[in-house]
């Protein structure tokens, strides 16, 4: 029977179309980050791991089933009819590898994270985390992860801001007001979002919560997340923004004291820290990495994740600076030889065979910057004709100046 379904707008059939929220990728300019971002997280000496992607569903949720992310979880079910999920980052895996380790535990992690959430301009239903976390860390080590994050911004020549701020603050604030148990992590969730949504919609949310506060109201409560930095010296937590504070200024690195920062999750508690730049493809400034906090097996500990795909949008790096395409002109063993000599400077490259005209063509939808041309010629010379791509000027080179490009 043919099947007479009709299709829906936009929706696709067969092999050749990708699923709502994934995305096939030309990786380069992704690798060169996830190195820069991998051997800045060694040079910490952070050990690599790697996990499942897929886990027991109860075990993905773990304590966090009212946390948004948590939400958007993949569930799947396997043919023992076990609910399982894929998982949506990579600290609730902490819990297993963490076990029974010397501590402090040092361990970093890069792969696809996956979130069932609705598709929109930036965000994908996988993405790329690079996480790196201590379990079994002070304000020392909270520092320590600020000075990574600093150094793998500054590799990447991206401008960024770090914004700080304190969980058992914002806690003790909403003590002092009085808030119900019951309605902390909400306020603290609305409040999160000071920076990125219209105050008046925030405060619209806030009256859900302040129903029945004979002292303050939404008005109030916003008020206070909006003072100076001065006023919140009088809390107790307070005293941890300072002491990370100090050891930031031993690292070098600047961060913004910002009451309201409080990371959507709810496990955290103590610094928390939100990385921002501008994104200009996204007309807009976005967190392009974030971490803080939390307890794992009952020990304090803390971390960083880096969003592969935000970074991808804000650096500058150029990964094809070094790369040759040799195009021979009936010498292919002397292209071979000398292609096998350019790879041993770390240089990639690559040989064509064929006319010129189309290996030229070839090189510019790769982008690639220099082109030998490699003839008998040349090789009676011991010379070789090396183009550059992006000036269109040719001169004969050694292969050792080669070394040099």
């Amino acid at each position: 029977m043919v099947n007479k379904r009709k299709l829906k707008p936009k929706e696709t059939t067969g092999v050749l179309g990708t699923v709502k929220g994934f995305r096939d990728i030309e990786a380069s300019k992704r690798i060169a980050i996830r190195n820069i971002i991998e051997n800045t997280f060694q040079l910490y000496n952070f050990q690599p791991v790697e996990t499942p992607i897929i886990e027991y569903e109860k075990f993905v949720k773990s304590n966090n089933e009212n946390d948004e992310a948590v939400g958007d979880i993949f569930k799947l079910q396997d043919k023992g009819k076990r609910k399982l999920a894929l998982r949506y980052e990579f600290t609730f895996q902490l819990k297993r590898l963490a076990k029974n380790k010397k501590l402090p535990y040092r361990r970093y992690q890069i792969g696809p994270v996956f979130r069932d959430e609705p598709v929109k301009s930036g965000r994908f239903r996988q993405f790329i985390q690079c996480d790196a976390d201590i379990v079994g860390s002070t304000i020392k080590d909270e520092a320590e992860i600020l000075k990574i994050v600093s150094k793998i911004f500054n590799k990447l020549r991206i401008t960024f801001t770090i914004n700080v701020n304190n969980r058992k603050l914002l806690n003790e604030i909403l003590e002092e007001l009085r808030i119900k148990e019951k309605d902390k992590i909400k306020i603290i969730k609305e409040i999160d979002k000071l920076d990125k949504l219209p105050e008046s919609e925030i405060k619209k949310n806030l009256k859900k919560y302040s129903t029945g506060l004979k002292k303050y109201n939404a008005d109030k409560i916003l008020s206070i997340f909006k003072k100076p930095e001065k006023y919140f010296k009088k809390y107790k937590a307070y005293s941890e923004i300072k002491k990370l504070r100090e050891y930031c200024n031993i690292y070098n690195v600047k961060f913004n004291f910002s009451p309201f920062v409080a990371r959507g999750l709810s496990y955290y508690n103590g610094t928390v820290f939100e990385i921002k730049a501008y994104v200009e493809k996204l007309k807009r400034i976005g967190i392009s990495a974030a971490g803080g906090s939390y307890m794992v097996n009952g020990v304090q500990s803390t971390g960083i994740s880096f969003g592969l795909d935000r970074l991808a949008l804000l650096t500058k790096i150029d990964p094809t600076k070094k790369q040759i395409l040799i195009i021979s002109l009936n010498q292919d063993k002397k292209a071979i030889s000398l292609a096998e000599k350019i790879r041993n400077l770390s240089i990639p490259c690559q040989i064509y065979y064929g006319k010129p005209g189309k290996a030229l063509e070839y090189a510019n939808s790769l982008k690639i910057p220099y082109v030998i041309f490699l003839g008998e010629q040349e090789v009676k010379k011991g010379k070789i004709k090396l183009r550059n791509m992006k000036t269109g000027k040719e001169k004969m080179v050694s292969e050792k100046e080669l070394k040099i490009i």
